[in-house]
């Protein structure tokens, strides 16, 4: 008898203790991390440094890669049709926010998922797409950033007959399976006609028609304008070579270009775009629905020229009147 009432006591005291321990493991069991599925348009190293300025927000936010989110990069190396199976991976490992930029990208996200948040760093015309329901009250799963491309063309044509006085052909580069191109493309030409400029359409449909575009507009254009996409991006570098070789001083919407040979750029800072996008999935993750979230316009453009490009082309006097306005200037 007394063997079994001590059995009981220890089979009590055990009970006890471990109800008593149960809410500090509970507790203790990890809580599971956010995560984030990001899908680049361009490669990784043509996109290192939106995505740093993009991770470095979501630190300042208290997001740590590794530590209280995490991230699943998938890049499309300029292939805009590699973005619905990418995208469907990233929904079949249930990400809890998707961030992508490029009008074609954004538009395959939509079409994949109606329930995962997707926040766009870039895109061209959202409301036009279908991506929003209004700017100030987006409705559905879709939100982000919105580009001006109007204002951008407007001022990056006037600043090429600026710094080209003698321009009176401009030439556009036109990937025609990327809807933003095609806004892109009517705003310069918009714009070119309130200067009187002529503007010469090069159309390609992929990677391999963008050299024989370019030699073919050899002669008949005074200067070559290159909108911003992932394609254009990927291969910047052989681009700016290219032209560079056959004399025709090219035009971007976007600095990186200009970091890599470019001659010169007007456009939105693109690292700015994906800090402030952090921003978005930053109130995502802690139960904002982006439906209720307005998408924003860039309001701040940079100037950026490259003088040792300029002078290579025969370029040796930028007019003063760039320069000043120039945000940097690369000697």
């Amino acid at each position: 008898m007394p063997m079994t009432i001590h059995t009981r006591r220890r089979e009590l005291i055990a009970g006890l203790a471990s109800l008593v321990a149960w809410p500090f493991a509970a507790r203790a069991q990890p809580t599971r991390r956010p995560v984030i599925g990001l899908l680049g348009g361009a490669t990784a190293a043509a996109q290192a440094q939106w995505t740093a300025a993009f991770v470095q927000r979501l630190g300042q936010l208290g997001w740590a890669e590794g530590r209280t989110v995490a991230i699943e990069y998938r890049w499309l190396d300029g292939d805009f049709a590699r973005a619905r199976p990418m995208i469907t991976e990233l929904v079949r490992l249930n990400v809890d926010v998707i961030v992508t930029h490029a009008t074609a990208n954004v538009v395959a996200a939509k079409q994949v998922t109606s329930a995962i948040p997707i926040v766009f760093a870039s895109a061209g015309d959202p409301i036009g797409n279908g991506l929003v329901g209004s700017l100030s009250r987006p409705g559905g799963n879709v939100t982000g950033l919105s580009i001006r491309s109007a204002d951008a063309a407007h001022k990056l044509v006037e600043l090429s007959r600026d710094l080209l006085p003698s321009l009176g052909r401009l030439g556009f580069l036109w990937h025609v399976d990327n809807p933003i191109a095609a806004l892109q493309k009517q705003s310069v030409q918009a714009a070119a006609g309130k200067f009187g400029l002529e503007i010469v359409v090069a159309e390609i449909h992929g990677a391999e028609g963008i050299t024989p575009a370019i030699q073919g507009l050899k002669g008949r254009v005074d200067a070559l304008i290159i909108p911003t996409e992932p394609l254009y991006n990927v291969n910047r570098v052989p681009i700016n070579e290219l032209v560079l070789r056959i004399g025709l001083p090219t035009i971007y919407f976007d600095k990186v270009y200009v970091e890599a040979g470019g001659l010169m750029s007007y456009g939105v800072n693109w690292s700015s775009m994906w800090r402030r996008a952090a921003e978005f999935v930053d109130k995502i993750l802690r139960g904002v629905k982006p439906g209720d979230i307005p998408v924003e316009q860039p309001t701040t453009f940079e100037l950026v020229v490259n003088l040792k490009t300029a002078k290579a082309l025969g370029i040796n006097n930028v007019p003063w009147t760039v320069l000043t306005l120039a945000d940097q200037v690369i000697e």
